[in-house]
């Protein structure tokens, strides 16, 4: 369920998110809507996702693995970020996303996502 409002317009909605780090150390934490899953860890200081790239789709260093639970539920991966998942290290390939391409929405309030041992 997404984190409640006040109802004023200019109110950002958000998601909870949590970050699973390699290592098993979980940070939950809320997303505004409209950031992608990347930003969401980059501005909370979430270690394991290196977004070199700044979130164009250029590095591959963002790279997480979507709970099982989640996998169906998310867009569909498009052939830019496939292309650049080539690159990812350790990719599983029903799990695996380039988090710069994932945009929070409510339908993701609650997502899981895991980092992998290290990036590239």
């Amino acid at each position: 369920m997404s984190a409640p409002t006040t109802g004023h317009p200019n109110e950002a909605r958000m998601a909870k998110i949590t970050y699973i780090e390699h290592n098993g150390t979980e940070h939950v934490v809320e997303v505004a809507n409209g950031l992608t899953v990347m930003e969401g860890a980059r501005d909370n200081s979430i270690p394991g996702i290196d977004a070199d790239c700044g979130g164009a789709c250029a590095c591959s260093t963002c790279h997480a693995y979507i709970h099982p639970d989640w996998v169906d539920r998310l867009p569909a991966i498009e052939d830019m970020e496939a292309d650049m998942l080539d690159f990812a290290y350790a990719t599983d390939p029903k799990r695996s996303r380039l988090t710069c391409q994932v945009k929070v929405t409510d339908a993701l309030d609650g997502l899981i996502v895991q980092m992998p041992e290290k990036q590239i």
